[in-house]
């Protein structure tokens, strides 16, 4: 029988161990993270699931499992790990065993994250989810991953959120679907949970990823505009970088009717487009003219309101500057009229020409007949003049002399 003292010891050592789980530590520092013991696969799984029973502190577990599950997952290692494998291939024969150990190591790990937010970092977490993607884990332990990463998609960067699209029935290059979905994602959460400096960088994000997937050619319209709306429109402080993705994918699909481009546009707030985007989109012959009269319009606003209260204000305060902007304005002014006339003798000249169209069209119609008929008869007449008779209704009639091509003029 034990001594109470025993008992009491033995207590304390339990406190103190599962007090040692709960506070952060290095890795090596706390006597089950033995790297020996760890260094096997099913060890670490057995004992990370026994810590995490026994209420391990989150912020260590985050430290652990990155460091520990890059011995068996090189694509966990933040070096690329290669390209991958469609989930819809078949490995081969040799492979399959590795490939269902390496699809049940995934599935388990993504059973033992801790489940507070920052706990890991982003980056792991989107290897994470490549590599799960590219094993075909299941859709439960995916859905999983994406919510994770969708709390965390202000931290991640443009390299790691390129995720190749792993399955043939994807069409495009990139899984812009997953993307898609974490930003939707990212969009449901709380306004508590989302600042507006995670707000700022995710809409910055998001527009450096259209940029990168708009080359590609198998990119659709609808799915470009579907990732490019699903930011609020307030979320963006500044519409450049998707002005520049818009261009990017309009040089890659060259054939994008006037109709698409114009849907494309309403994307574009033109008030959020600084001097240097609203100068390039002036000269961009990619876009529609209203879209080129929109800008025009709004950088004429945008200088005509500070020449308001510059003209306003008492004593010389920077006149060179309120001249210049003067200037500026009257050369603005006149760009906008010039193409206001432009535009209105091309309408005039638009509306001339199908007045006139639907004036002529009757004499056309009747010179088009009058032809024909004129054809009809000399046929007529070169059959005659080679036929004695000519059966019309059943009845011989007599032929006609054949009346010469020209007739003589009367002068």
């Amino acid at each position: 029988m034990r001594s109470p003292g025993t008992n009491l010891s033995q207590r304390r050592g339990e406190s103190a161990e599962r007090t040692a789980l709960r506070r952060p530590a290095e890795p090596g520092t706390e006597p089950w993270l033995d790297e020996k013991r760890l260094l096997d696969m099913d060890n670490f799984v057995k004992t990370l699931a026994e810590a995490k029973s026994k209420g391990i502190h989150p912020e260590l577990a985050g430290s652990v499992i990155p460091q520990f599950a890059a011995n068996w997952l090189s694509e966990l290692s933040g070096g690329g790990g290669g390209g991958g494998r469609r989930s819809d291939e078949t490995p081969s024969e040799g492979s399959i065993a590795a490939w269902m150990k390496k699809r049940f190591l995934v599935e388990t790990l993504v059973g033992l994250l801790p489940p507070e937010k920052d706990s890991l970092p982003c980056s792991f977490l989107l290897r994470l989810l490549r590599t799960a993607n590219m094993v075909g884990a299941e859709p439960t332990c995916l859905a999983d991953l994406e919510a994770r990463v969708a709390r965390q998609l202000d931290q991640a960067t443009l390299r790691e959120l390129m995720i190749p699209a792993f399955s043939h029935t994807c069409g495009t290059l990139l899984d812009v679907q997953l993307v898609l979905r974490l930003v939707r994602g990212f969009v449901s959460l709380d306004e508590a949970v989302k600042s507006g400096a995670a707000i700022a960088k995710v809409s910055k994000l998001l527009d450096a990823y259209l940029a990168e997937a708009a080359i590609d050619t198998n990119l659709s319209l609808p799915d470009f505009q579907s990732l490019a709306a699903s930011l609020p429109a307030h979320s963006r402080a500044s519409d450049d970088g998707l002005y520049r993705a818009i261009d990017t994918y309009l040089k890659a699909h060259a054939g994008t009717g006037k109709e698409e481009r114009r849907e494309l546009w309403k994307l574009i707030d033109t008030r959020k487009l600084s001097s240097e985007a609203a100068l390039h989109a002036t000269q961009n012959q990619r876009l529609p003219v209203r879209a080129v009269m929109e800008v025009l319009f709004s950088e004429y606003g945008k200088l005509s309101r500070p020449a308001d209260w510059s003209g306003s204000l008492s004593g010389p305060a920077a006149p060179r500057e309120v001249i210049a902007q003067q200037q500026e304005i009257r050369r603005l002014r006149d760009d906008v009229g010039r193409l206001q006339l432009q535009c209105h003798a091309l309408q005039v000249q638009m509306d001339r020409l199908v007045d006139r169209k639907k004036r002529g069209g009757g004499i056309f119609k009747w010179r088009s007949l009058l032809f024909k008929q004129i054809d009809m008869t000399e046929e007529q007449d070169v059959v005659s003049s080679h036929t004695p008779l000519v059966w019309r209704k059943g009845r011989p009639l007599p032929a006609r002399t054949p009346t010469p091509r020209w007739r003589n003029s009367l002068s």
